[in-house]
């Protein structure tokens, strides 16, 4: 008997990747499994076999294609890219010509010739140490399945499921793709969860950007969930509960009954001045990667855009955006920002992030030719950019942000580049705005300890406290043997945060944090208290930040945080810690 058969409450645990509640029930999405059998084909047929190898391609590269033509003028279109990404892997010869060699040489099906290939693939990527890099094995895994698919003969769908009272359906899987996720927002799925994927698949970004809870990395829970059980899933503790107890039912209930009232309660603050108890004004921005982003931005309530990562536009294709390109996704986000700054990072890719589609060779790419570096090492890449977005500035106010500038000679270059650009727009008659700020990531221990010559040359600085940490701590949080021990509250941490707003204030320069820091309502009075006046996050957490802000005294924990600053015993610093957020 199977042991399932029985309605037993029990727990799994994934990555939590976009946060919330949903309770529902369970709505199993098959896909296509990359086990396939082998056998063997005839001298005389293998022409015949890779003639249907060549069909299923074509089949899936029209399908593809339908799609992404389907959702490139809807309220869908940002995930237009991301199947355009699958349409360039189609194109890849490991997918067009790797099998069609495996069958001439081994005599073997379409099936296994392309099961071999994706093995063969498979092992590249295990010897990859990026984690972004490492987690594109599933757009080509999922490639692989859509041919396999096209192979036998089925389809994939994700059909409607009607909702069984109030709750959605949740949508349990081994894995989506970009296409799957384009269909999966044509039906009222509360939520989805799957097996595979991490923190920076596409399937997490999608989830983020649909705006409801997702987990992935369940490992098993695609074979474990049954058709329309009950499940809940706490996308914030990465969380899924199978068949709850009427007990925790009622307490999830009155979780999410909670987080609805209080989202509520936070929409009323929209139109609110973000202030302190005691008048002083705080500017809370929102960081975004698609143009799309800019509707929930404007939902925030956020007064303007503190960091546009513009590498997007550059990631996971074979050809590098154009300048009129970029120049209408720089525009689309300041034309839609309405007269509010848009603050834009310049490319912040290279070794690290491979543009071209070739692996790194770097040793540590984190520490190799990357953002600025990559940028004065391919002065045309960089010159294209800062024209589209000079251009840019013609439509509204726009900013320029410089990542990971360490050196003077780094600075000098940039802004030399910089007037370049604006010089070879006035000599073609291009309009632009003559007076566009330009600014630094403060995301290097040097930048920040060495802070006034960035002082001196730049207009604005920005602290990019996820590189800060972990260039300071040498801790790669995506690897999981020391994730542990990445710490925003290290006292290193606090003491080269609080000292750049310090001097930044002291010769009245701009000074902005826009890592995930800023996002993170506990550490909000810290930030306040170090003299932090300019905030840029995730739009989902601006109201509930701007909450904290207006709640807050600025007298009344300047004595506190002081204490905090002093502080180097984890177990002090947490009791103040409390004691400052209660």
């Amino acid at each position: 008997m199977d042991a399932r058969v029985t309605s037993v409450s029990f727990t799994m645990h994934g990555i939590g990747v976009s946060s919330g509640i949903a309770i529902g029930h369970a709505h199993l999405f098959i896909g296509m499994s990359t086990e396939v059998d082998q056998y063997e084909v005839a001298q005389g047929e293998i022409l015949r076999e890779q003639r249907r190898y060549d069909r299923a391609v074509k089949e899936v590269r029209d399908e593809l294609k339908e799609l992404a033509d389907s959702v490139r003028h809807s309220a869908a279109s940002e995930l237009a890219p991301f199947v355009k990404v699958h349409l360039m892997l189609l194109e890849d010869s490991a997918f067009t010509d790797a099998p069609r060699e495996i069958i001439r040489e081994r005599h073997v099906n379409a099936e296994w010739a392309l099961r071999q290939q994706l093995d063969e693939l498979s092992a590249q990527f295990a010897d990859i140490e990026d984690p972004y890099l490492r987690e594109r094995e599933e757009d080509v895994r999922q490639v692989a399945e859509r041919v396999l698919e096209a192979l036998a003969g089925t389809k994939r769908r994700i059909t409607a499921k009607p909702p069984r009272g109030e709750d959605p359906p949740i949508l349990v899987a081994r894995e989506l793709s970009p296409a799957d996720v384009i269909l999966f927002r044509e039906h009222p799925f509360g939520a989805f969860i799957t097996d595979l994927g991490g923190a920076t698949s596409h399937t997490a970004i999608m989830a983020r950007s649909l705006n409801m809870p997702a987990i992935v990395a369940m490992h098993h829970g695609r074979g474990m969930i049954r058709e329309d059980e009950l499940i809940i899933v706490d996308g914030t503790q990465g969380v899924v509960i199978v068949n709850p107890d009427k007990h925790v039912l009622a307490e999830y209930r009155l979780k999410q009954n909670e987080a609805r009232i209080e989202r509520e309660k936070l929409k009323r603050l929209k139109s609110a001045p973000a202030a302190t108890l005691d008048g002083t004004t705080v500017q809370l921005f929102a960081n975004i990667e698609l143009p799309a982003d800019v509707e929930p931005v404007r939902a925030s309530g956020a007064t303007g855009v503190g960091l546009f990562r513009s590498e997007f536009l550059f990631m996971n294709r074979r050809d590098q955006p154009d300048e009129e390109e970029q120049f209408e996704a720089y525009r689309s986000v300041v034309e839609g920002m309405k007269g509010m700054p848009v603050t834009i990072r310049t490319l912040d890719i290279g070794n690290d992030k491979p543009i071209d589609g070739q692996e790194s060779t770097a040793v540590n790419p984190a520490l190799g030719l990357r953002a600025i570096r990559y940028c004065l090492a391919e002065p045309h890449v960089f010159n294209t950019q800062l024209r589209a977005i000079l251009r840019a500035s013609k439509f509204g106010k726009v900013l320029i942000l410089i990542p990971m500038l360490s050196t003077w000679a780094e600075i000098t270059q940039a802004l030399l580049a910089v007037a370049a650009a604006k010089e070879q727009l006035r000599s073609e008659n291009i309009k632009f705005d003559d007076y566009v700020p330009v600014g630094a990531m403060i995301e290097v221990p040097a930048a920040a300890i060495a802070l006034p010559m960035f002082i001196r040359k730049l207009d604005f600085l920005s602290i990019g406290t996820n590189d800060l940490i972990q260039y300071t701590l040498a801790i790669d949080r995506a690897d999981d043997a020391v994730a542990h021990l990445y710490d925003p509250l290290h006292p290193a941490i606090l003491s080269l945060i609080a000292g750049v707003i310090r001097t930044a204030q002291q010769h009245e320069k701009p000074v902005a944090v826009c890592g995930e820091m800023a996002g993170d309502v506990e550490l909000t009075r810290l930030l306040l208290g170090f003299g932090l006046r300019n905030f840029s996050m995730h739009p989902a957490h601006v109201l509930t930040v701007k909450q904290r802000v207006l709640s807050t005294s600025l007298p009344d924990i300047a004595a506190i945080v002081a204490r905090i600053l002093k502080t180097d015993e984890p177990e002090r610093l947490q009791a103040l810690m409390e004691k400052l957020n209660s």
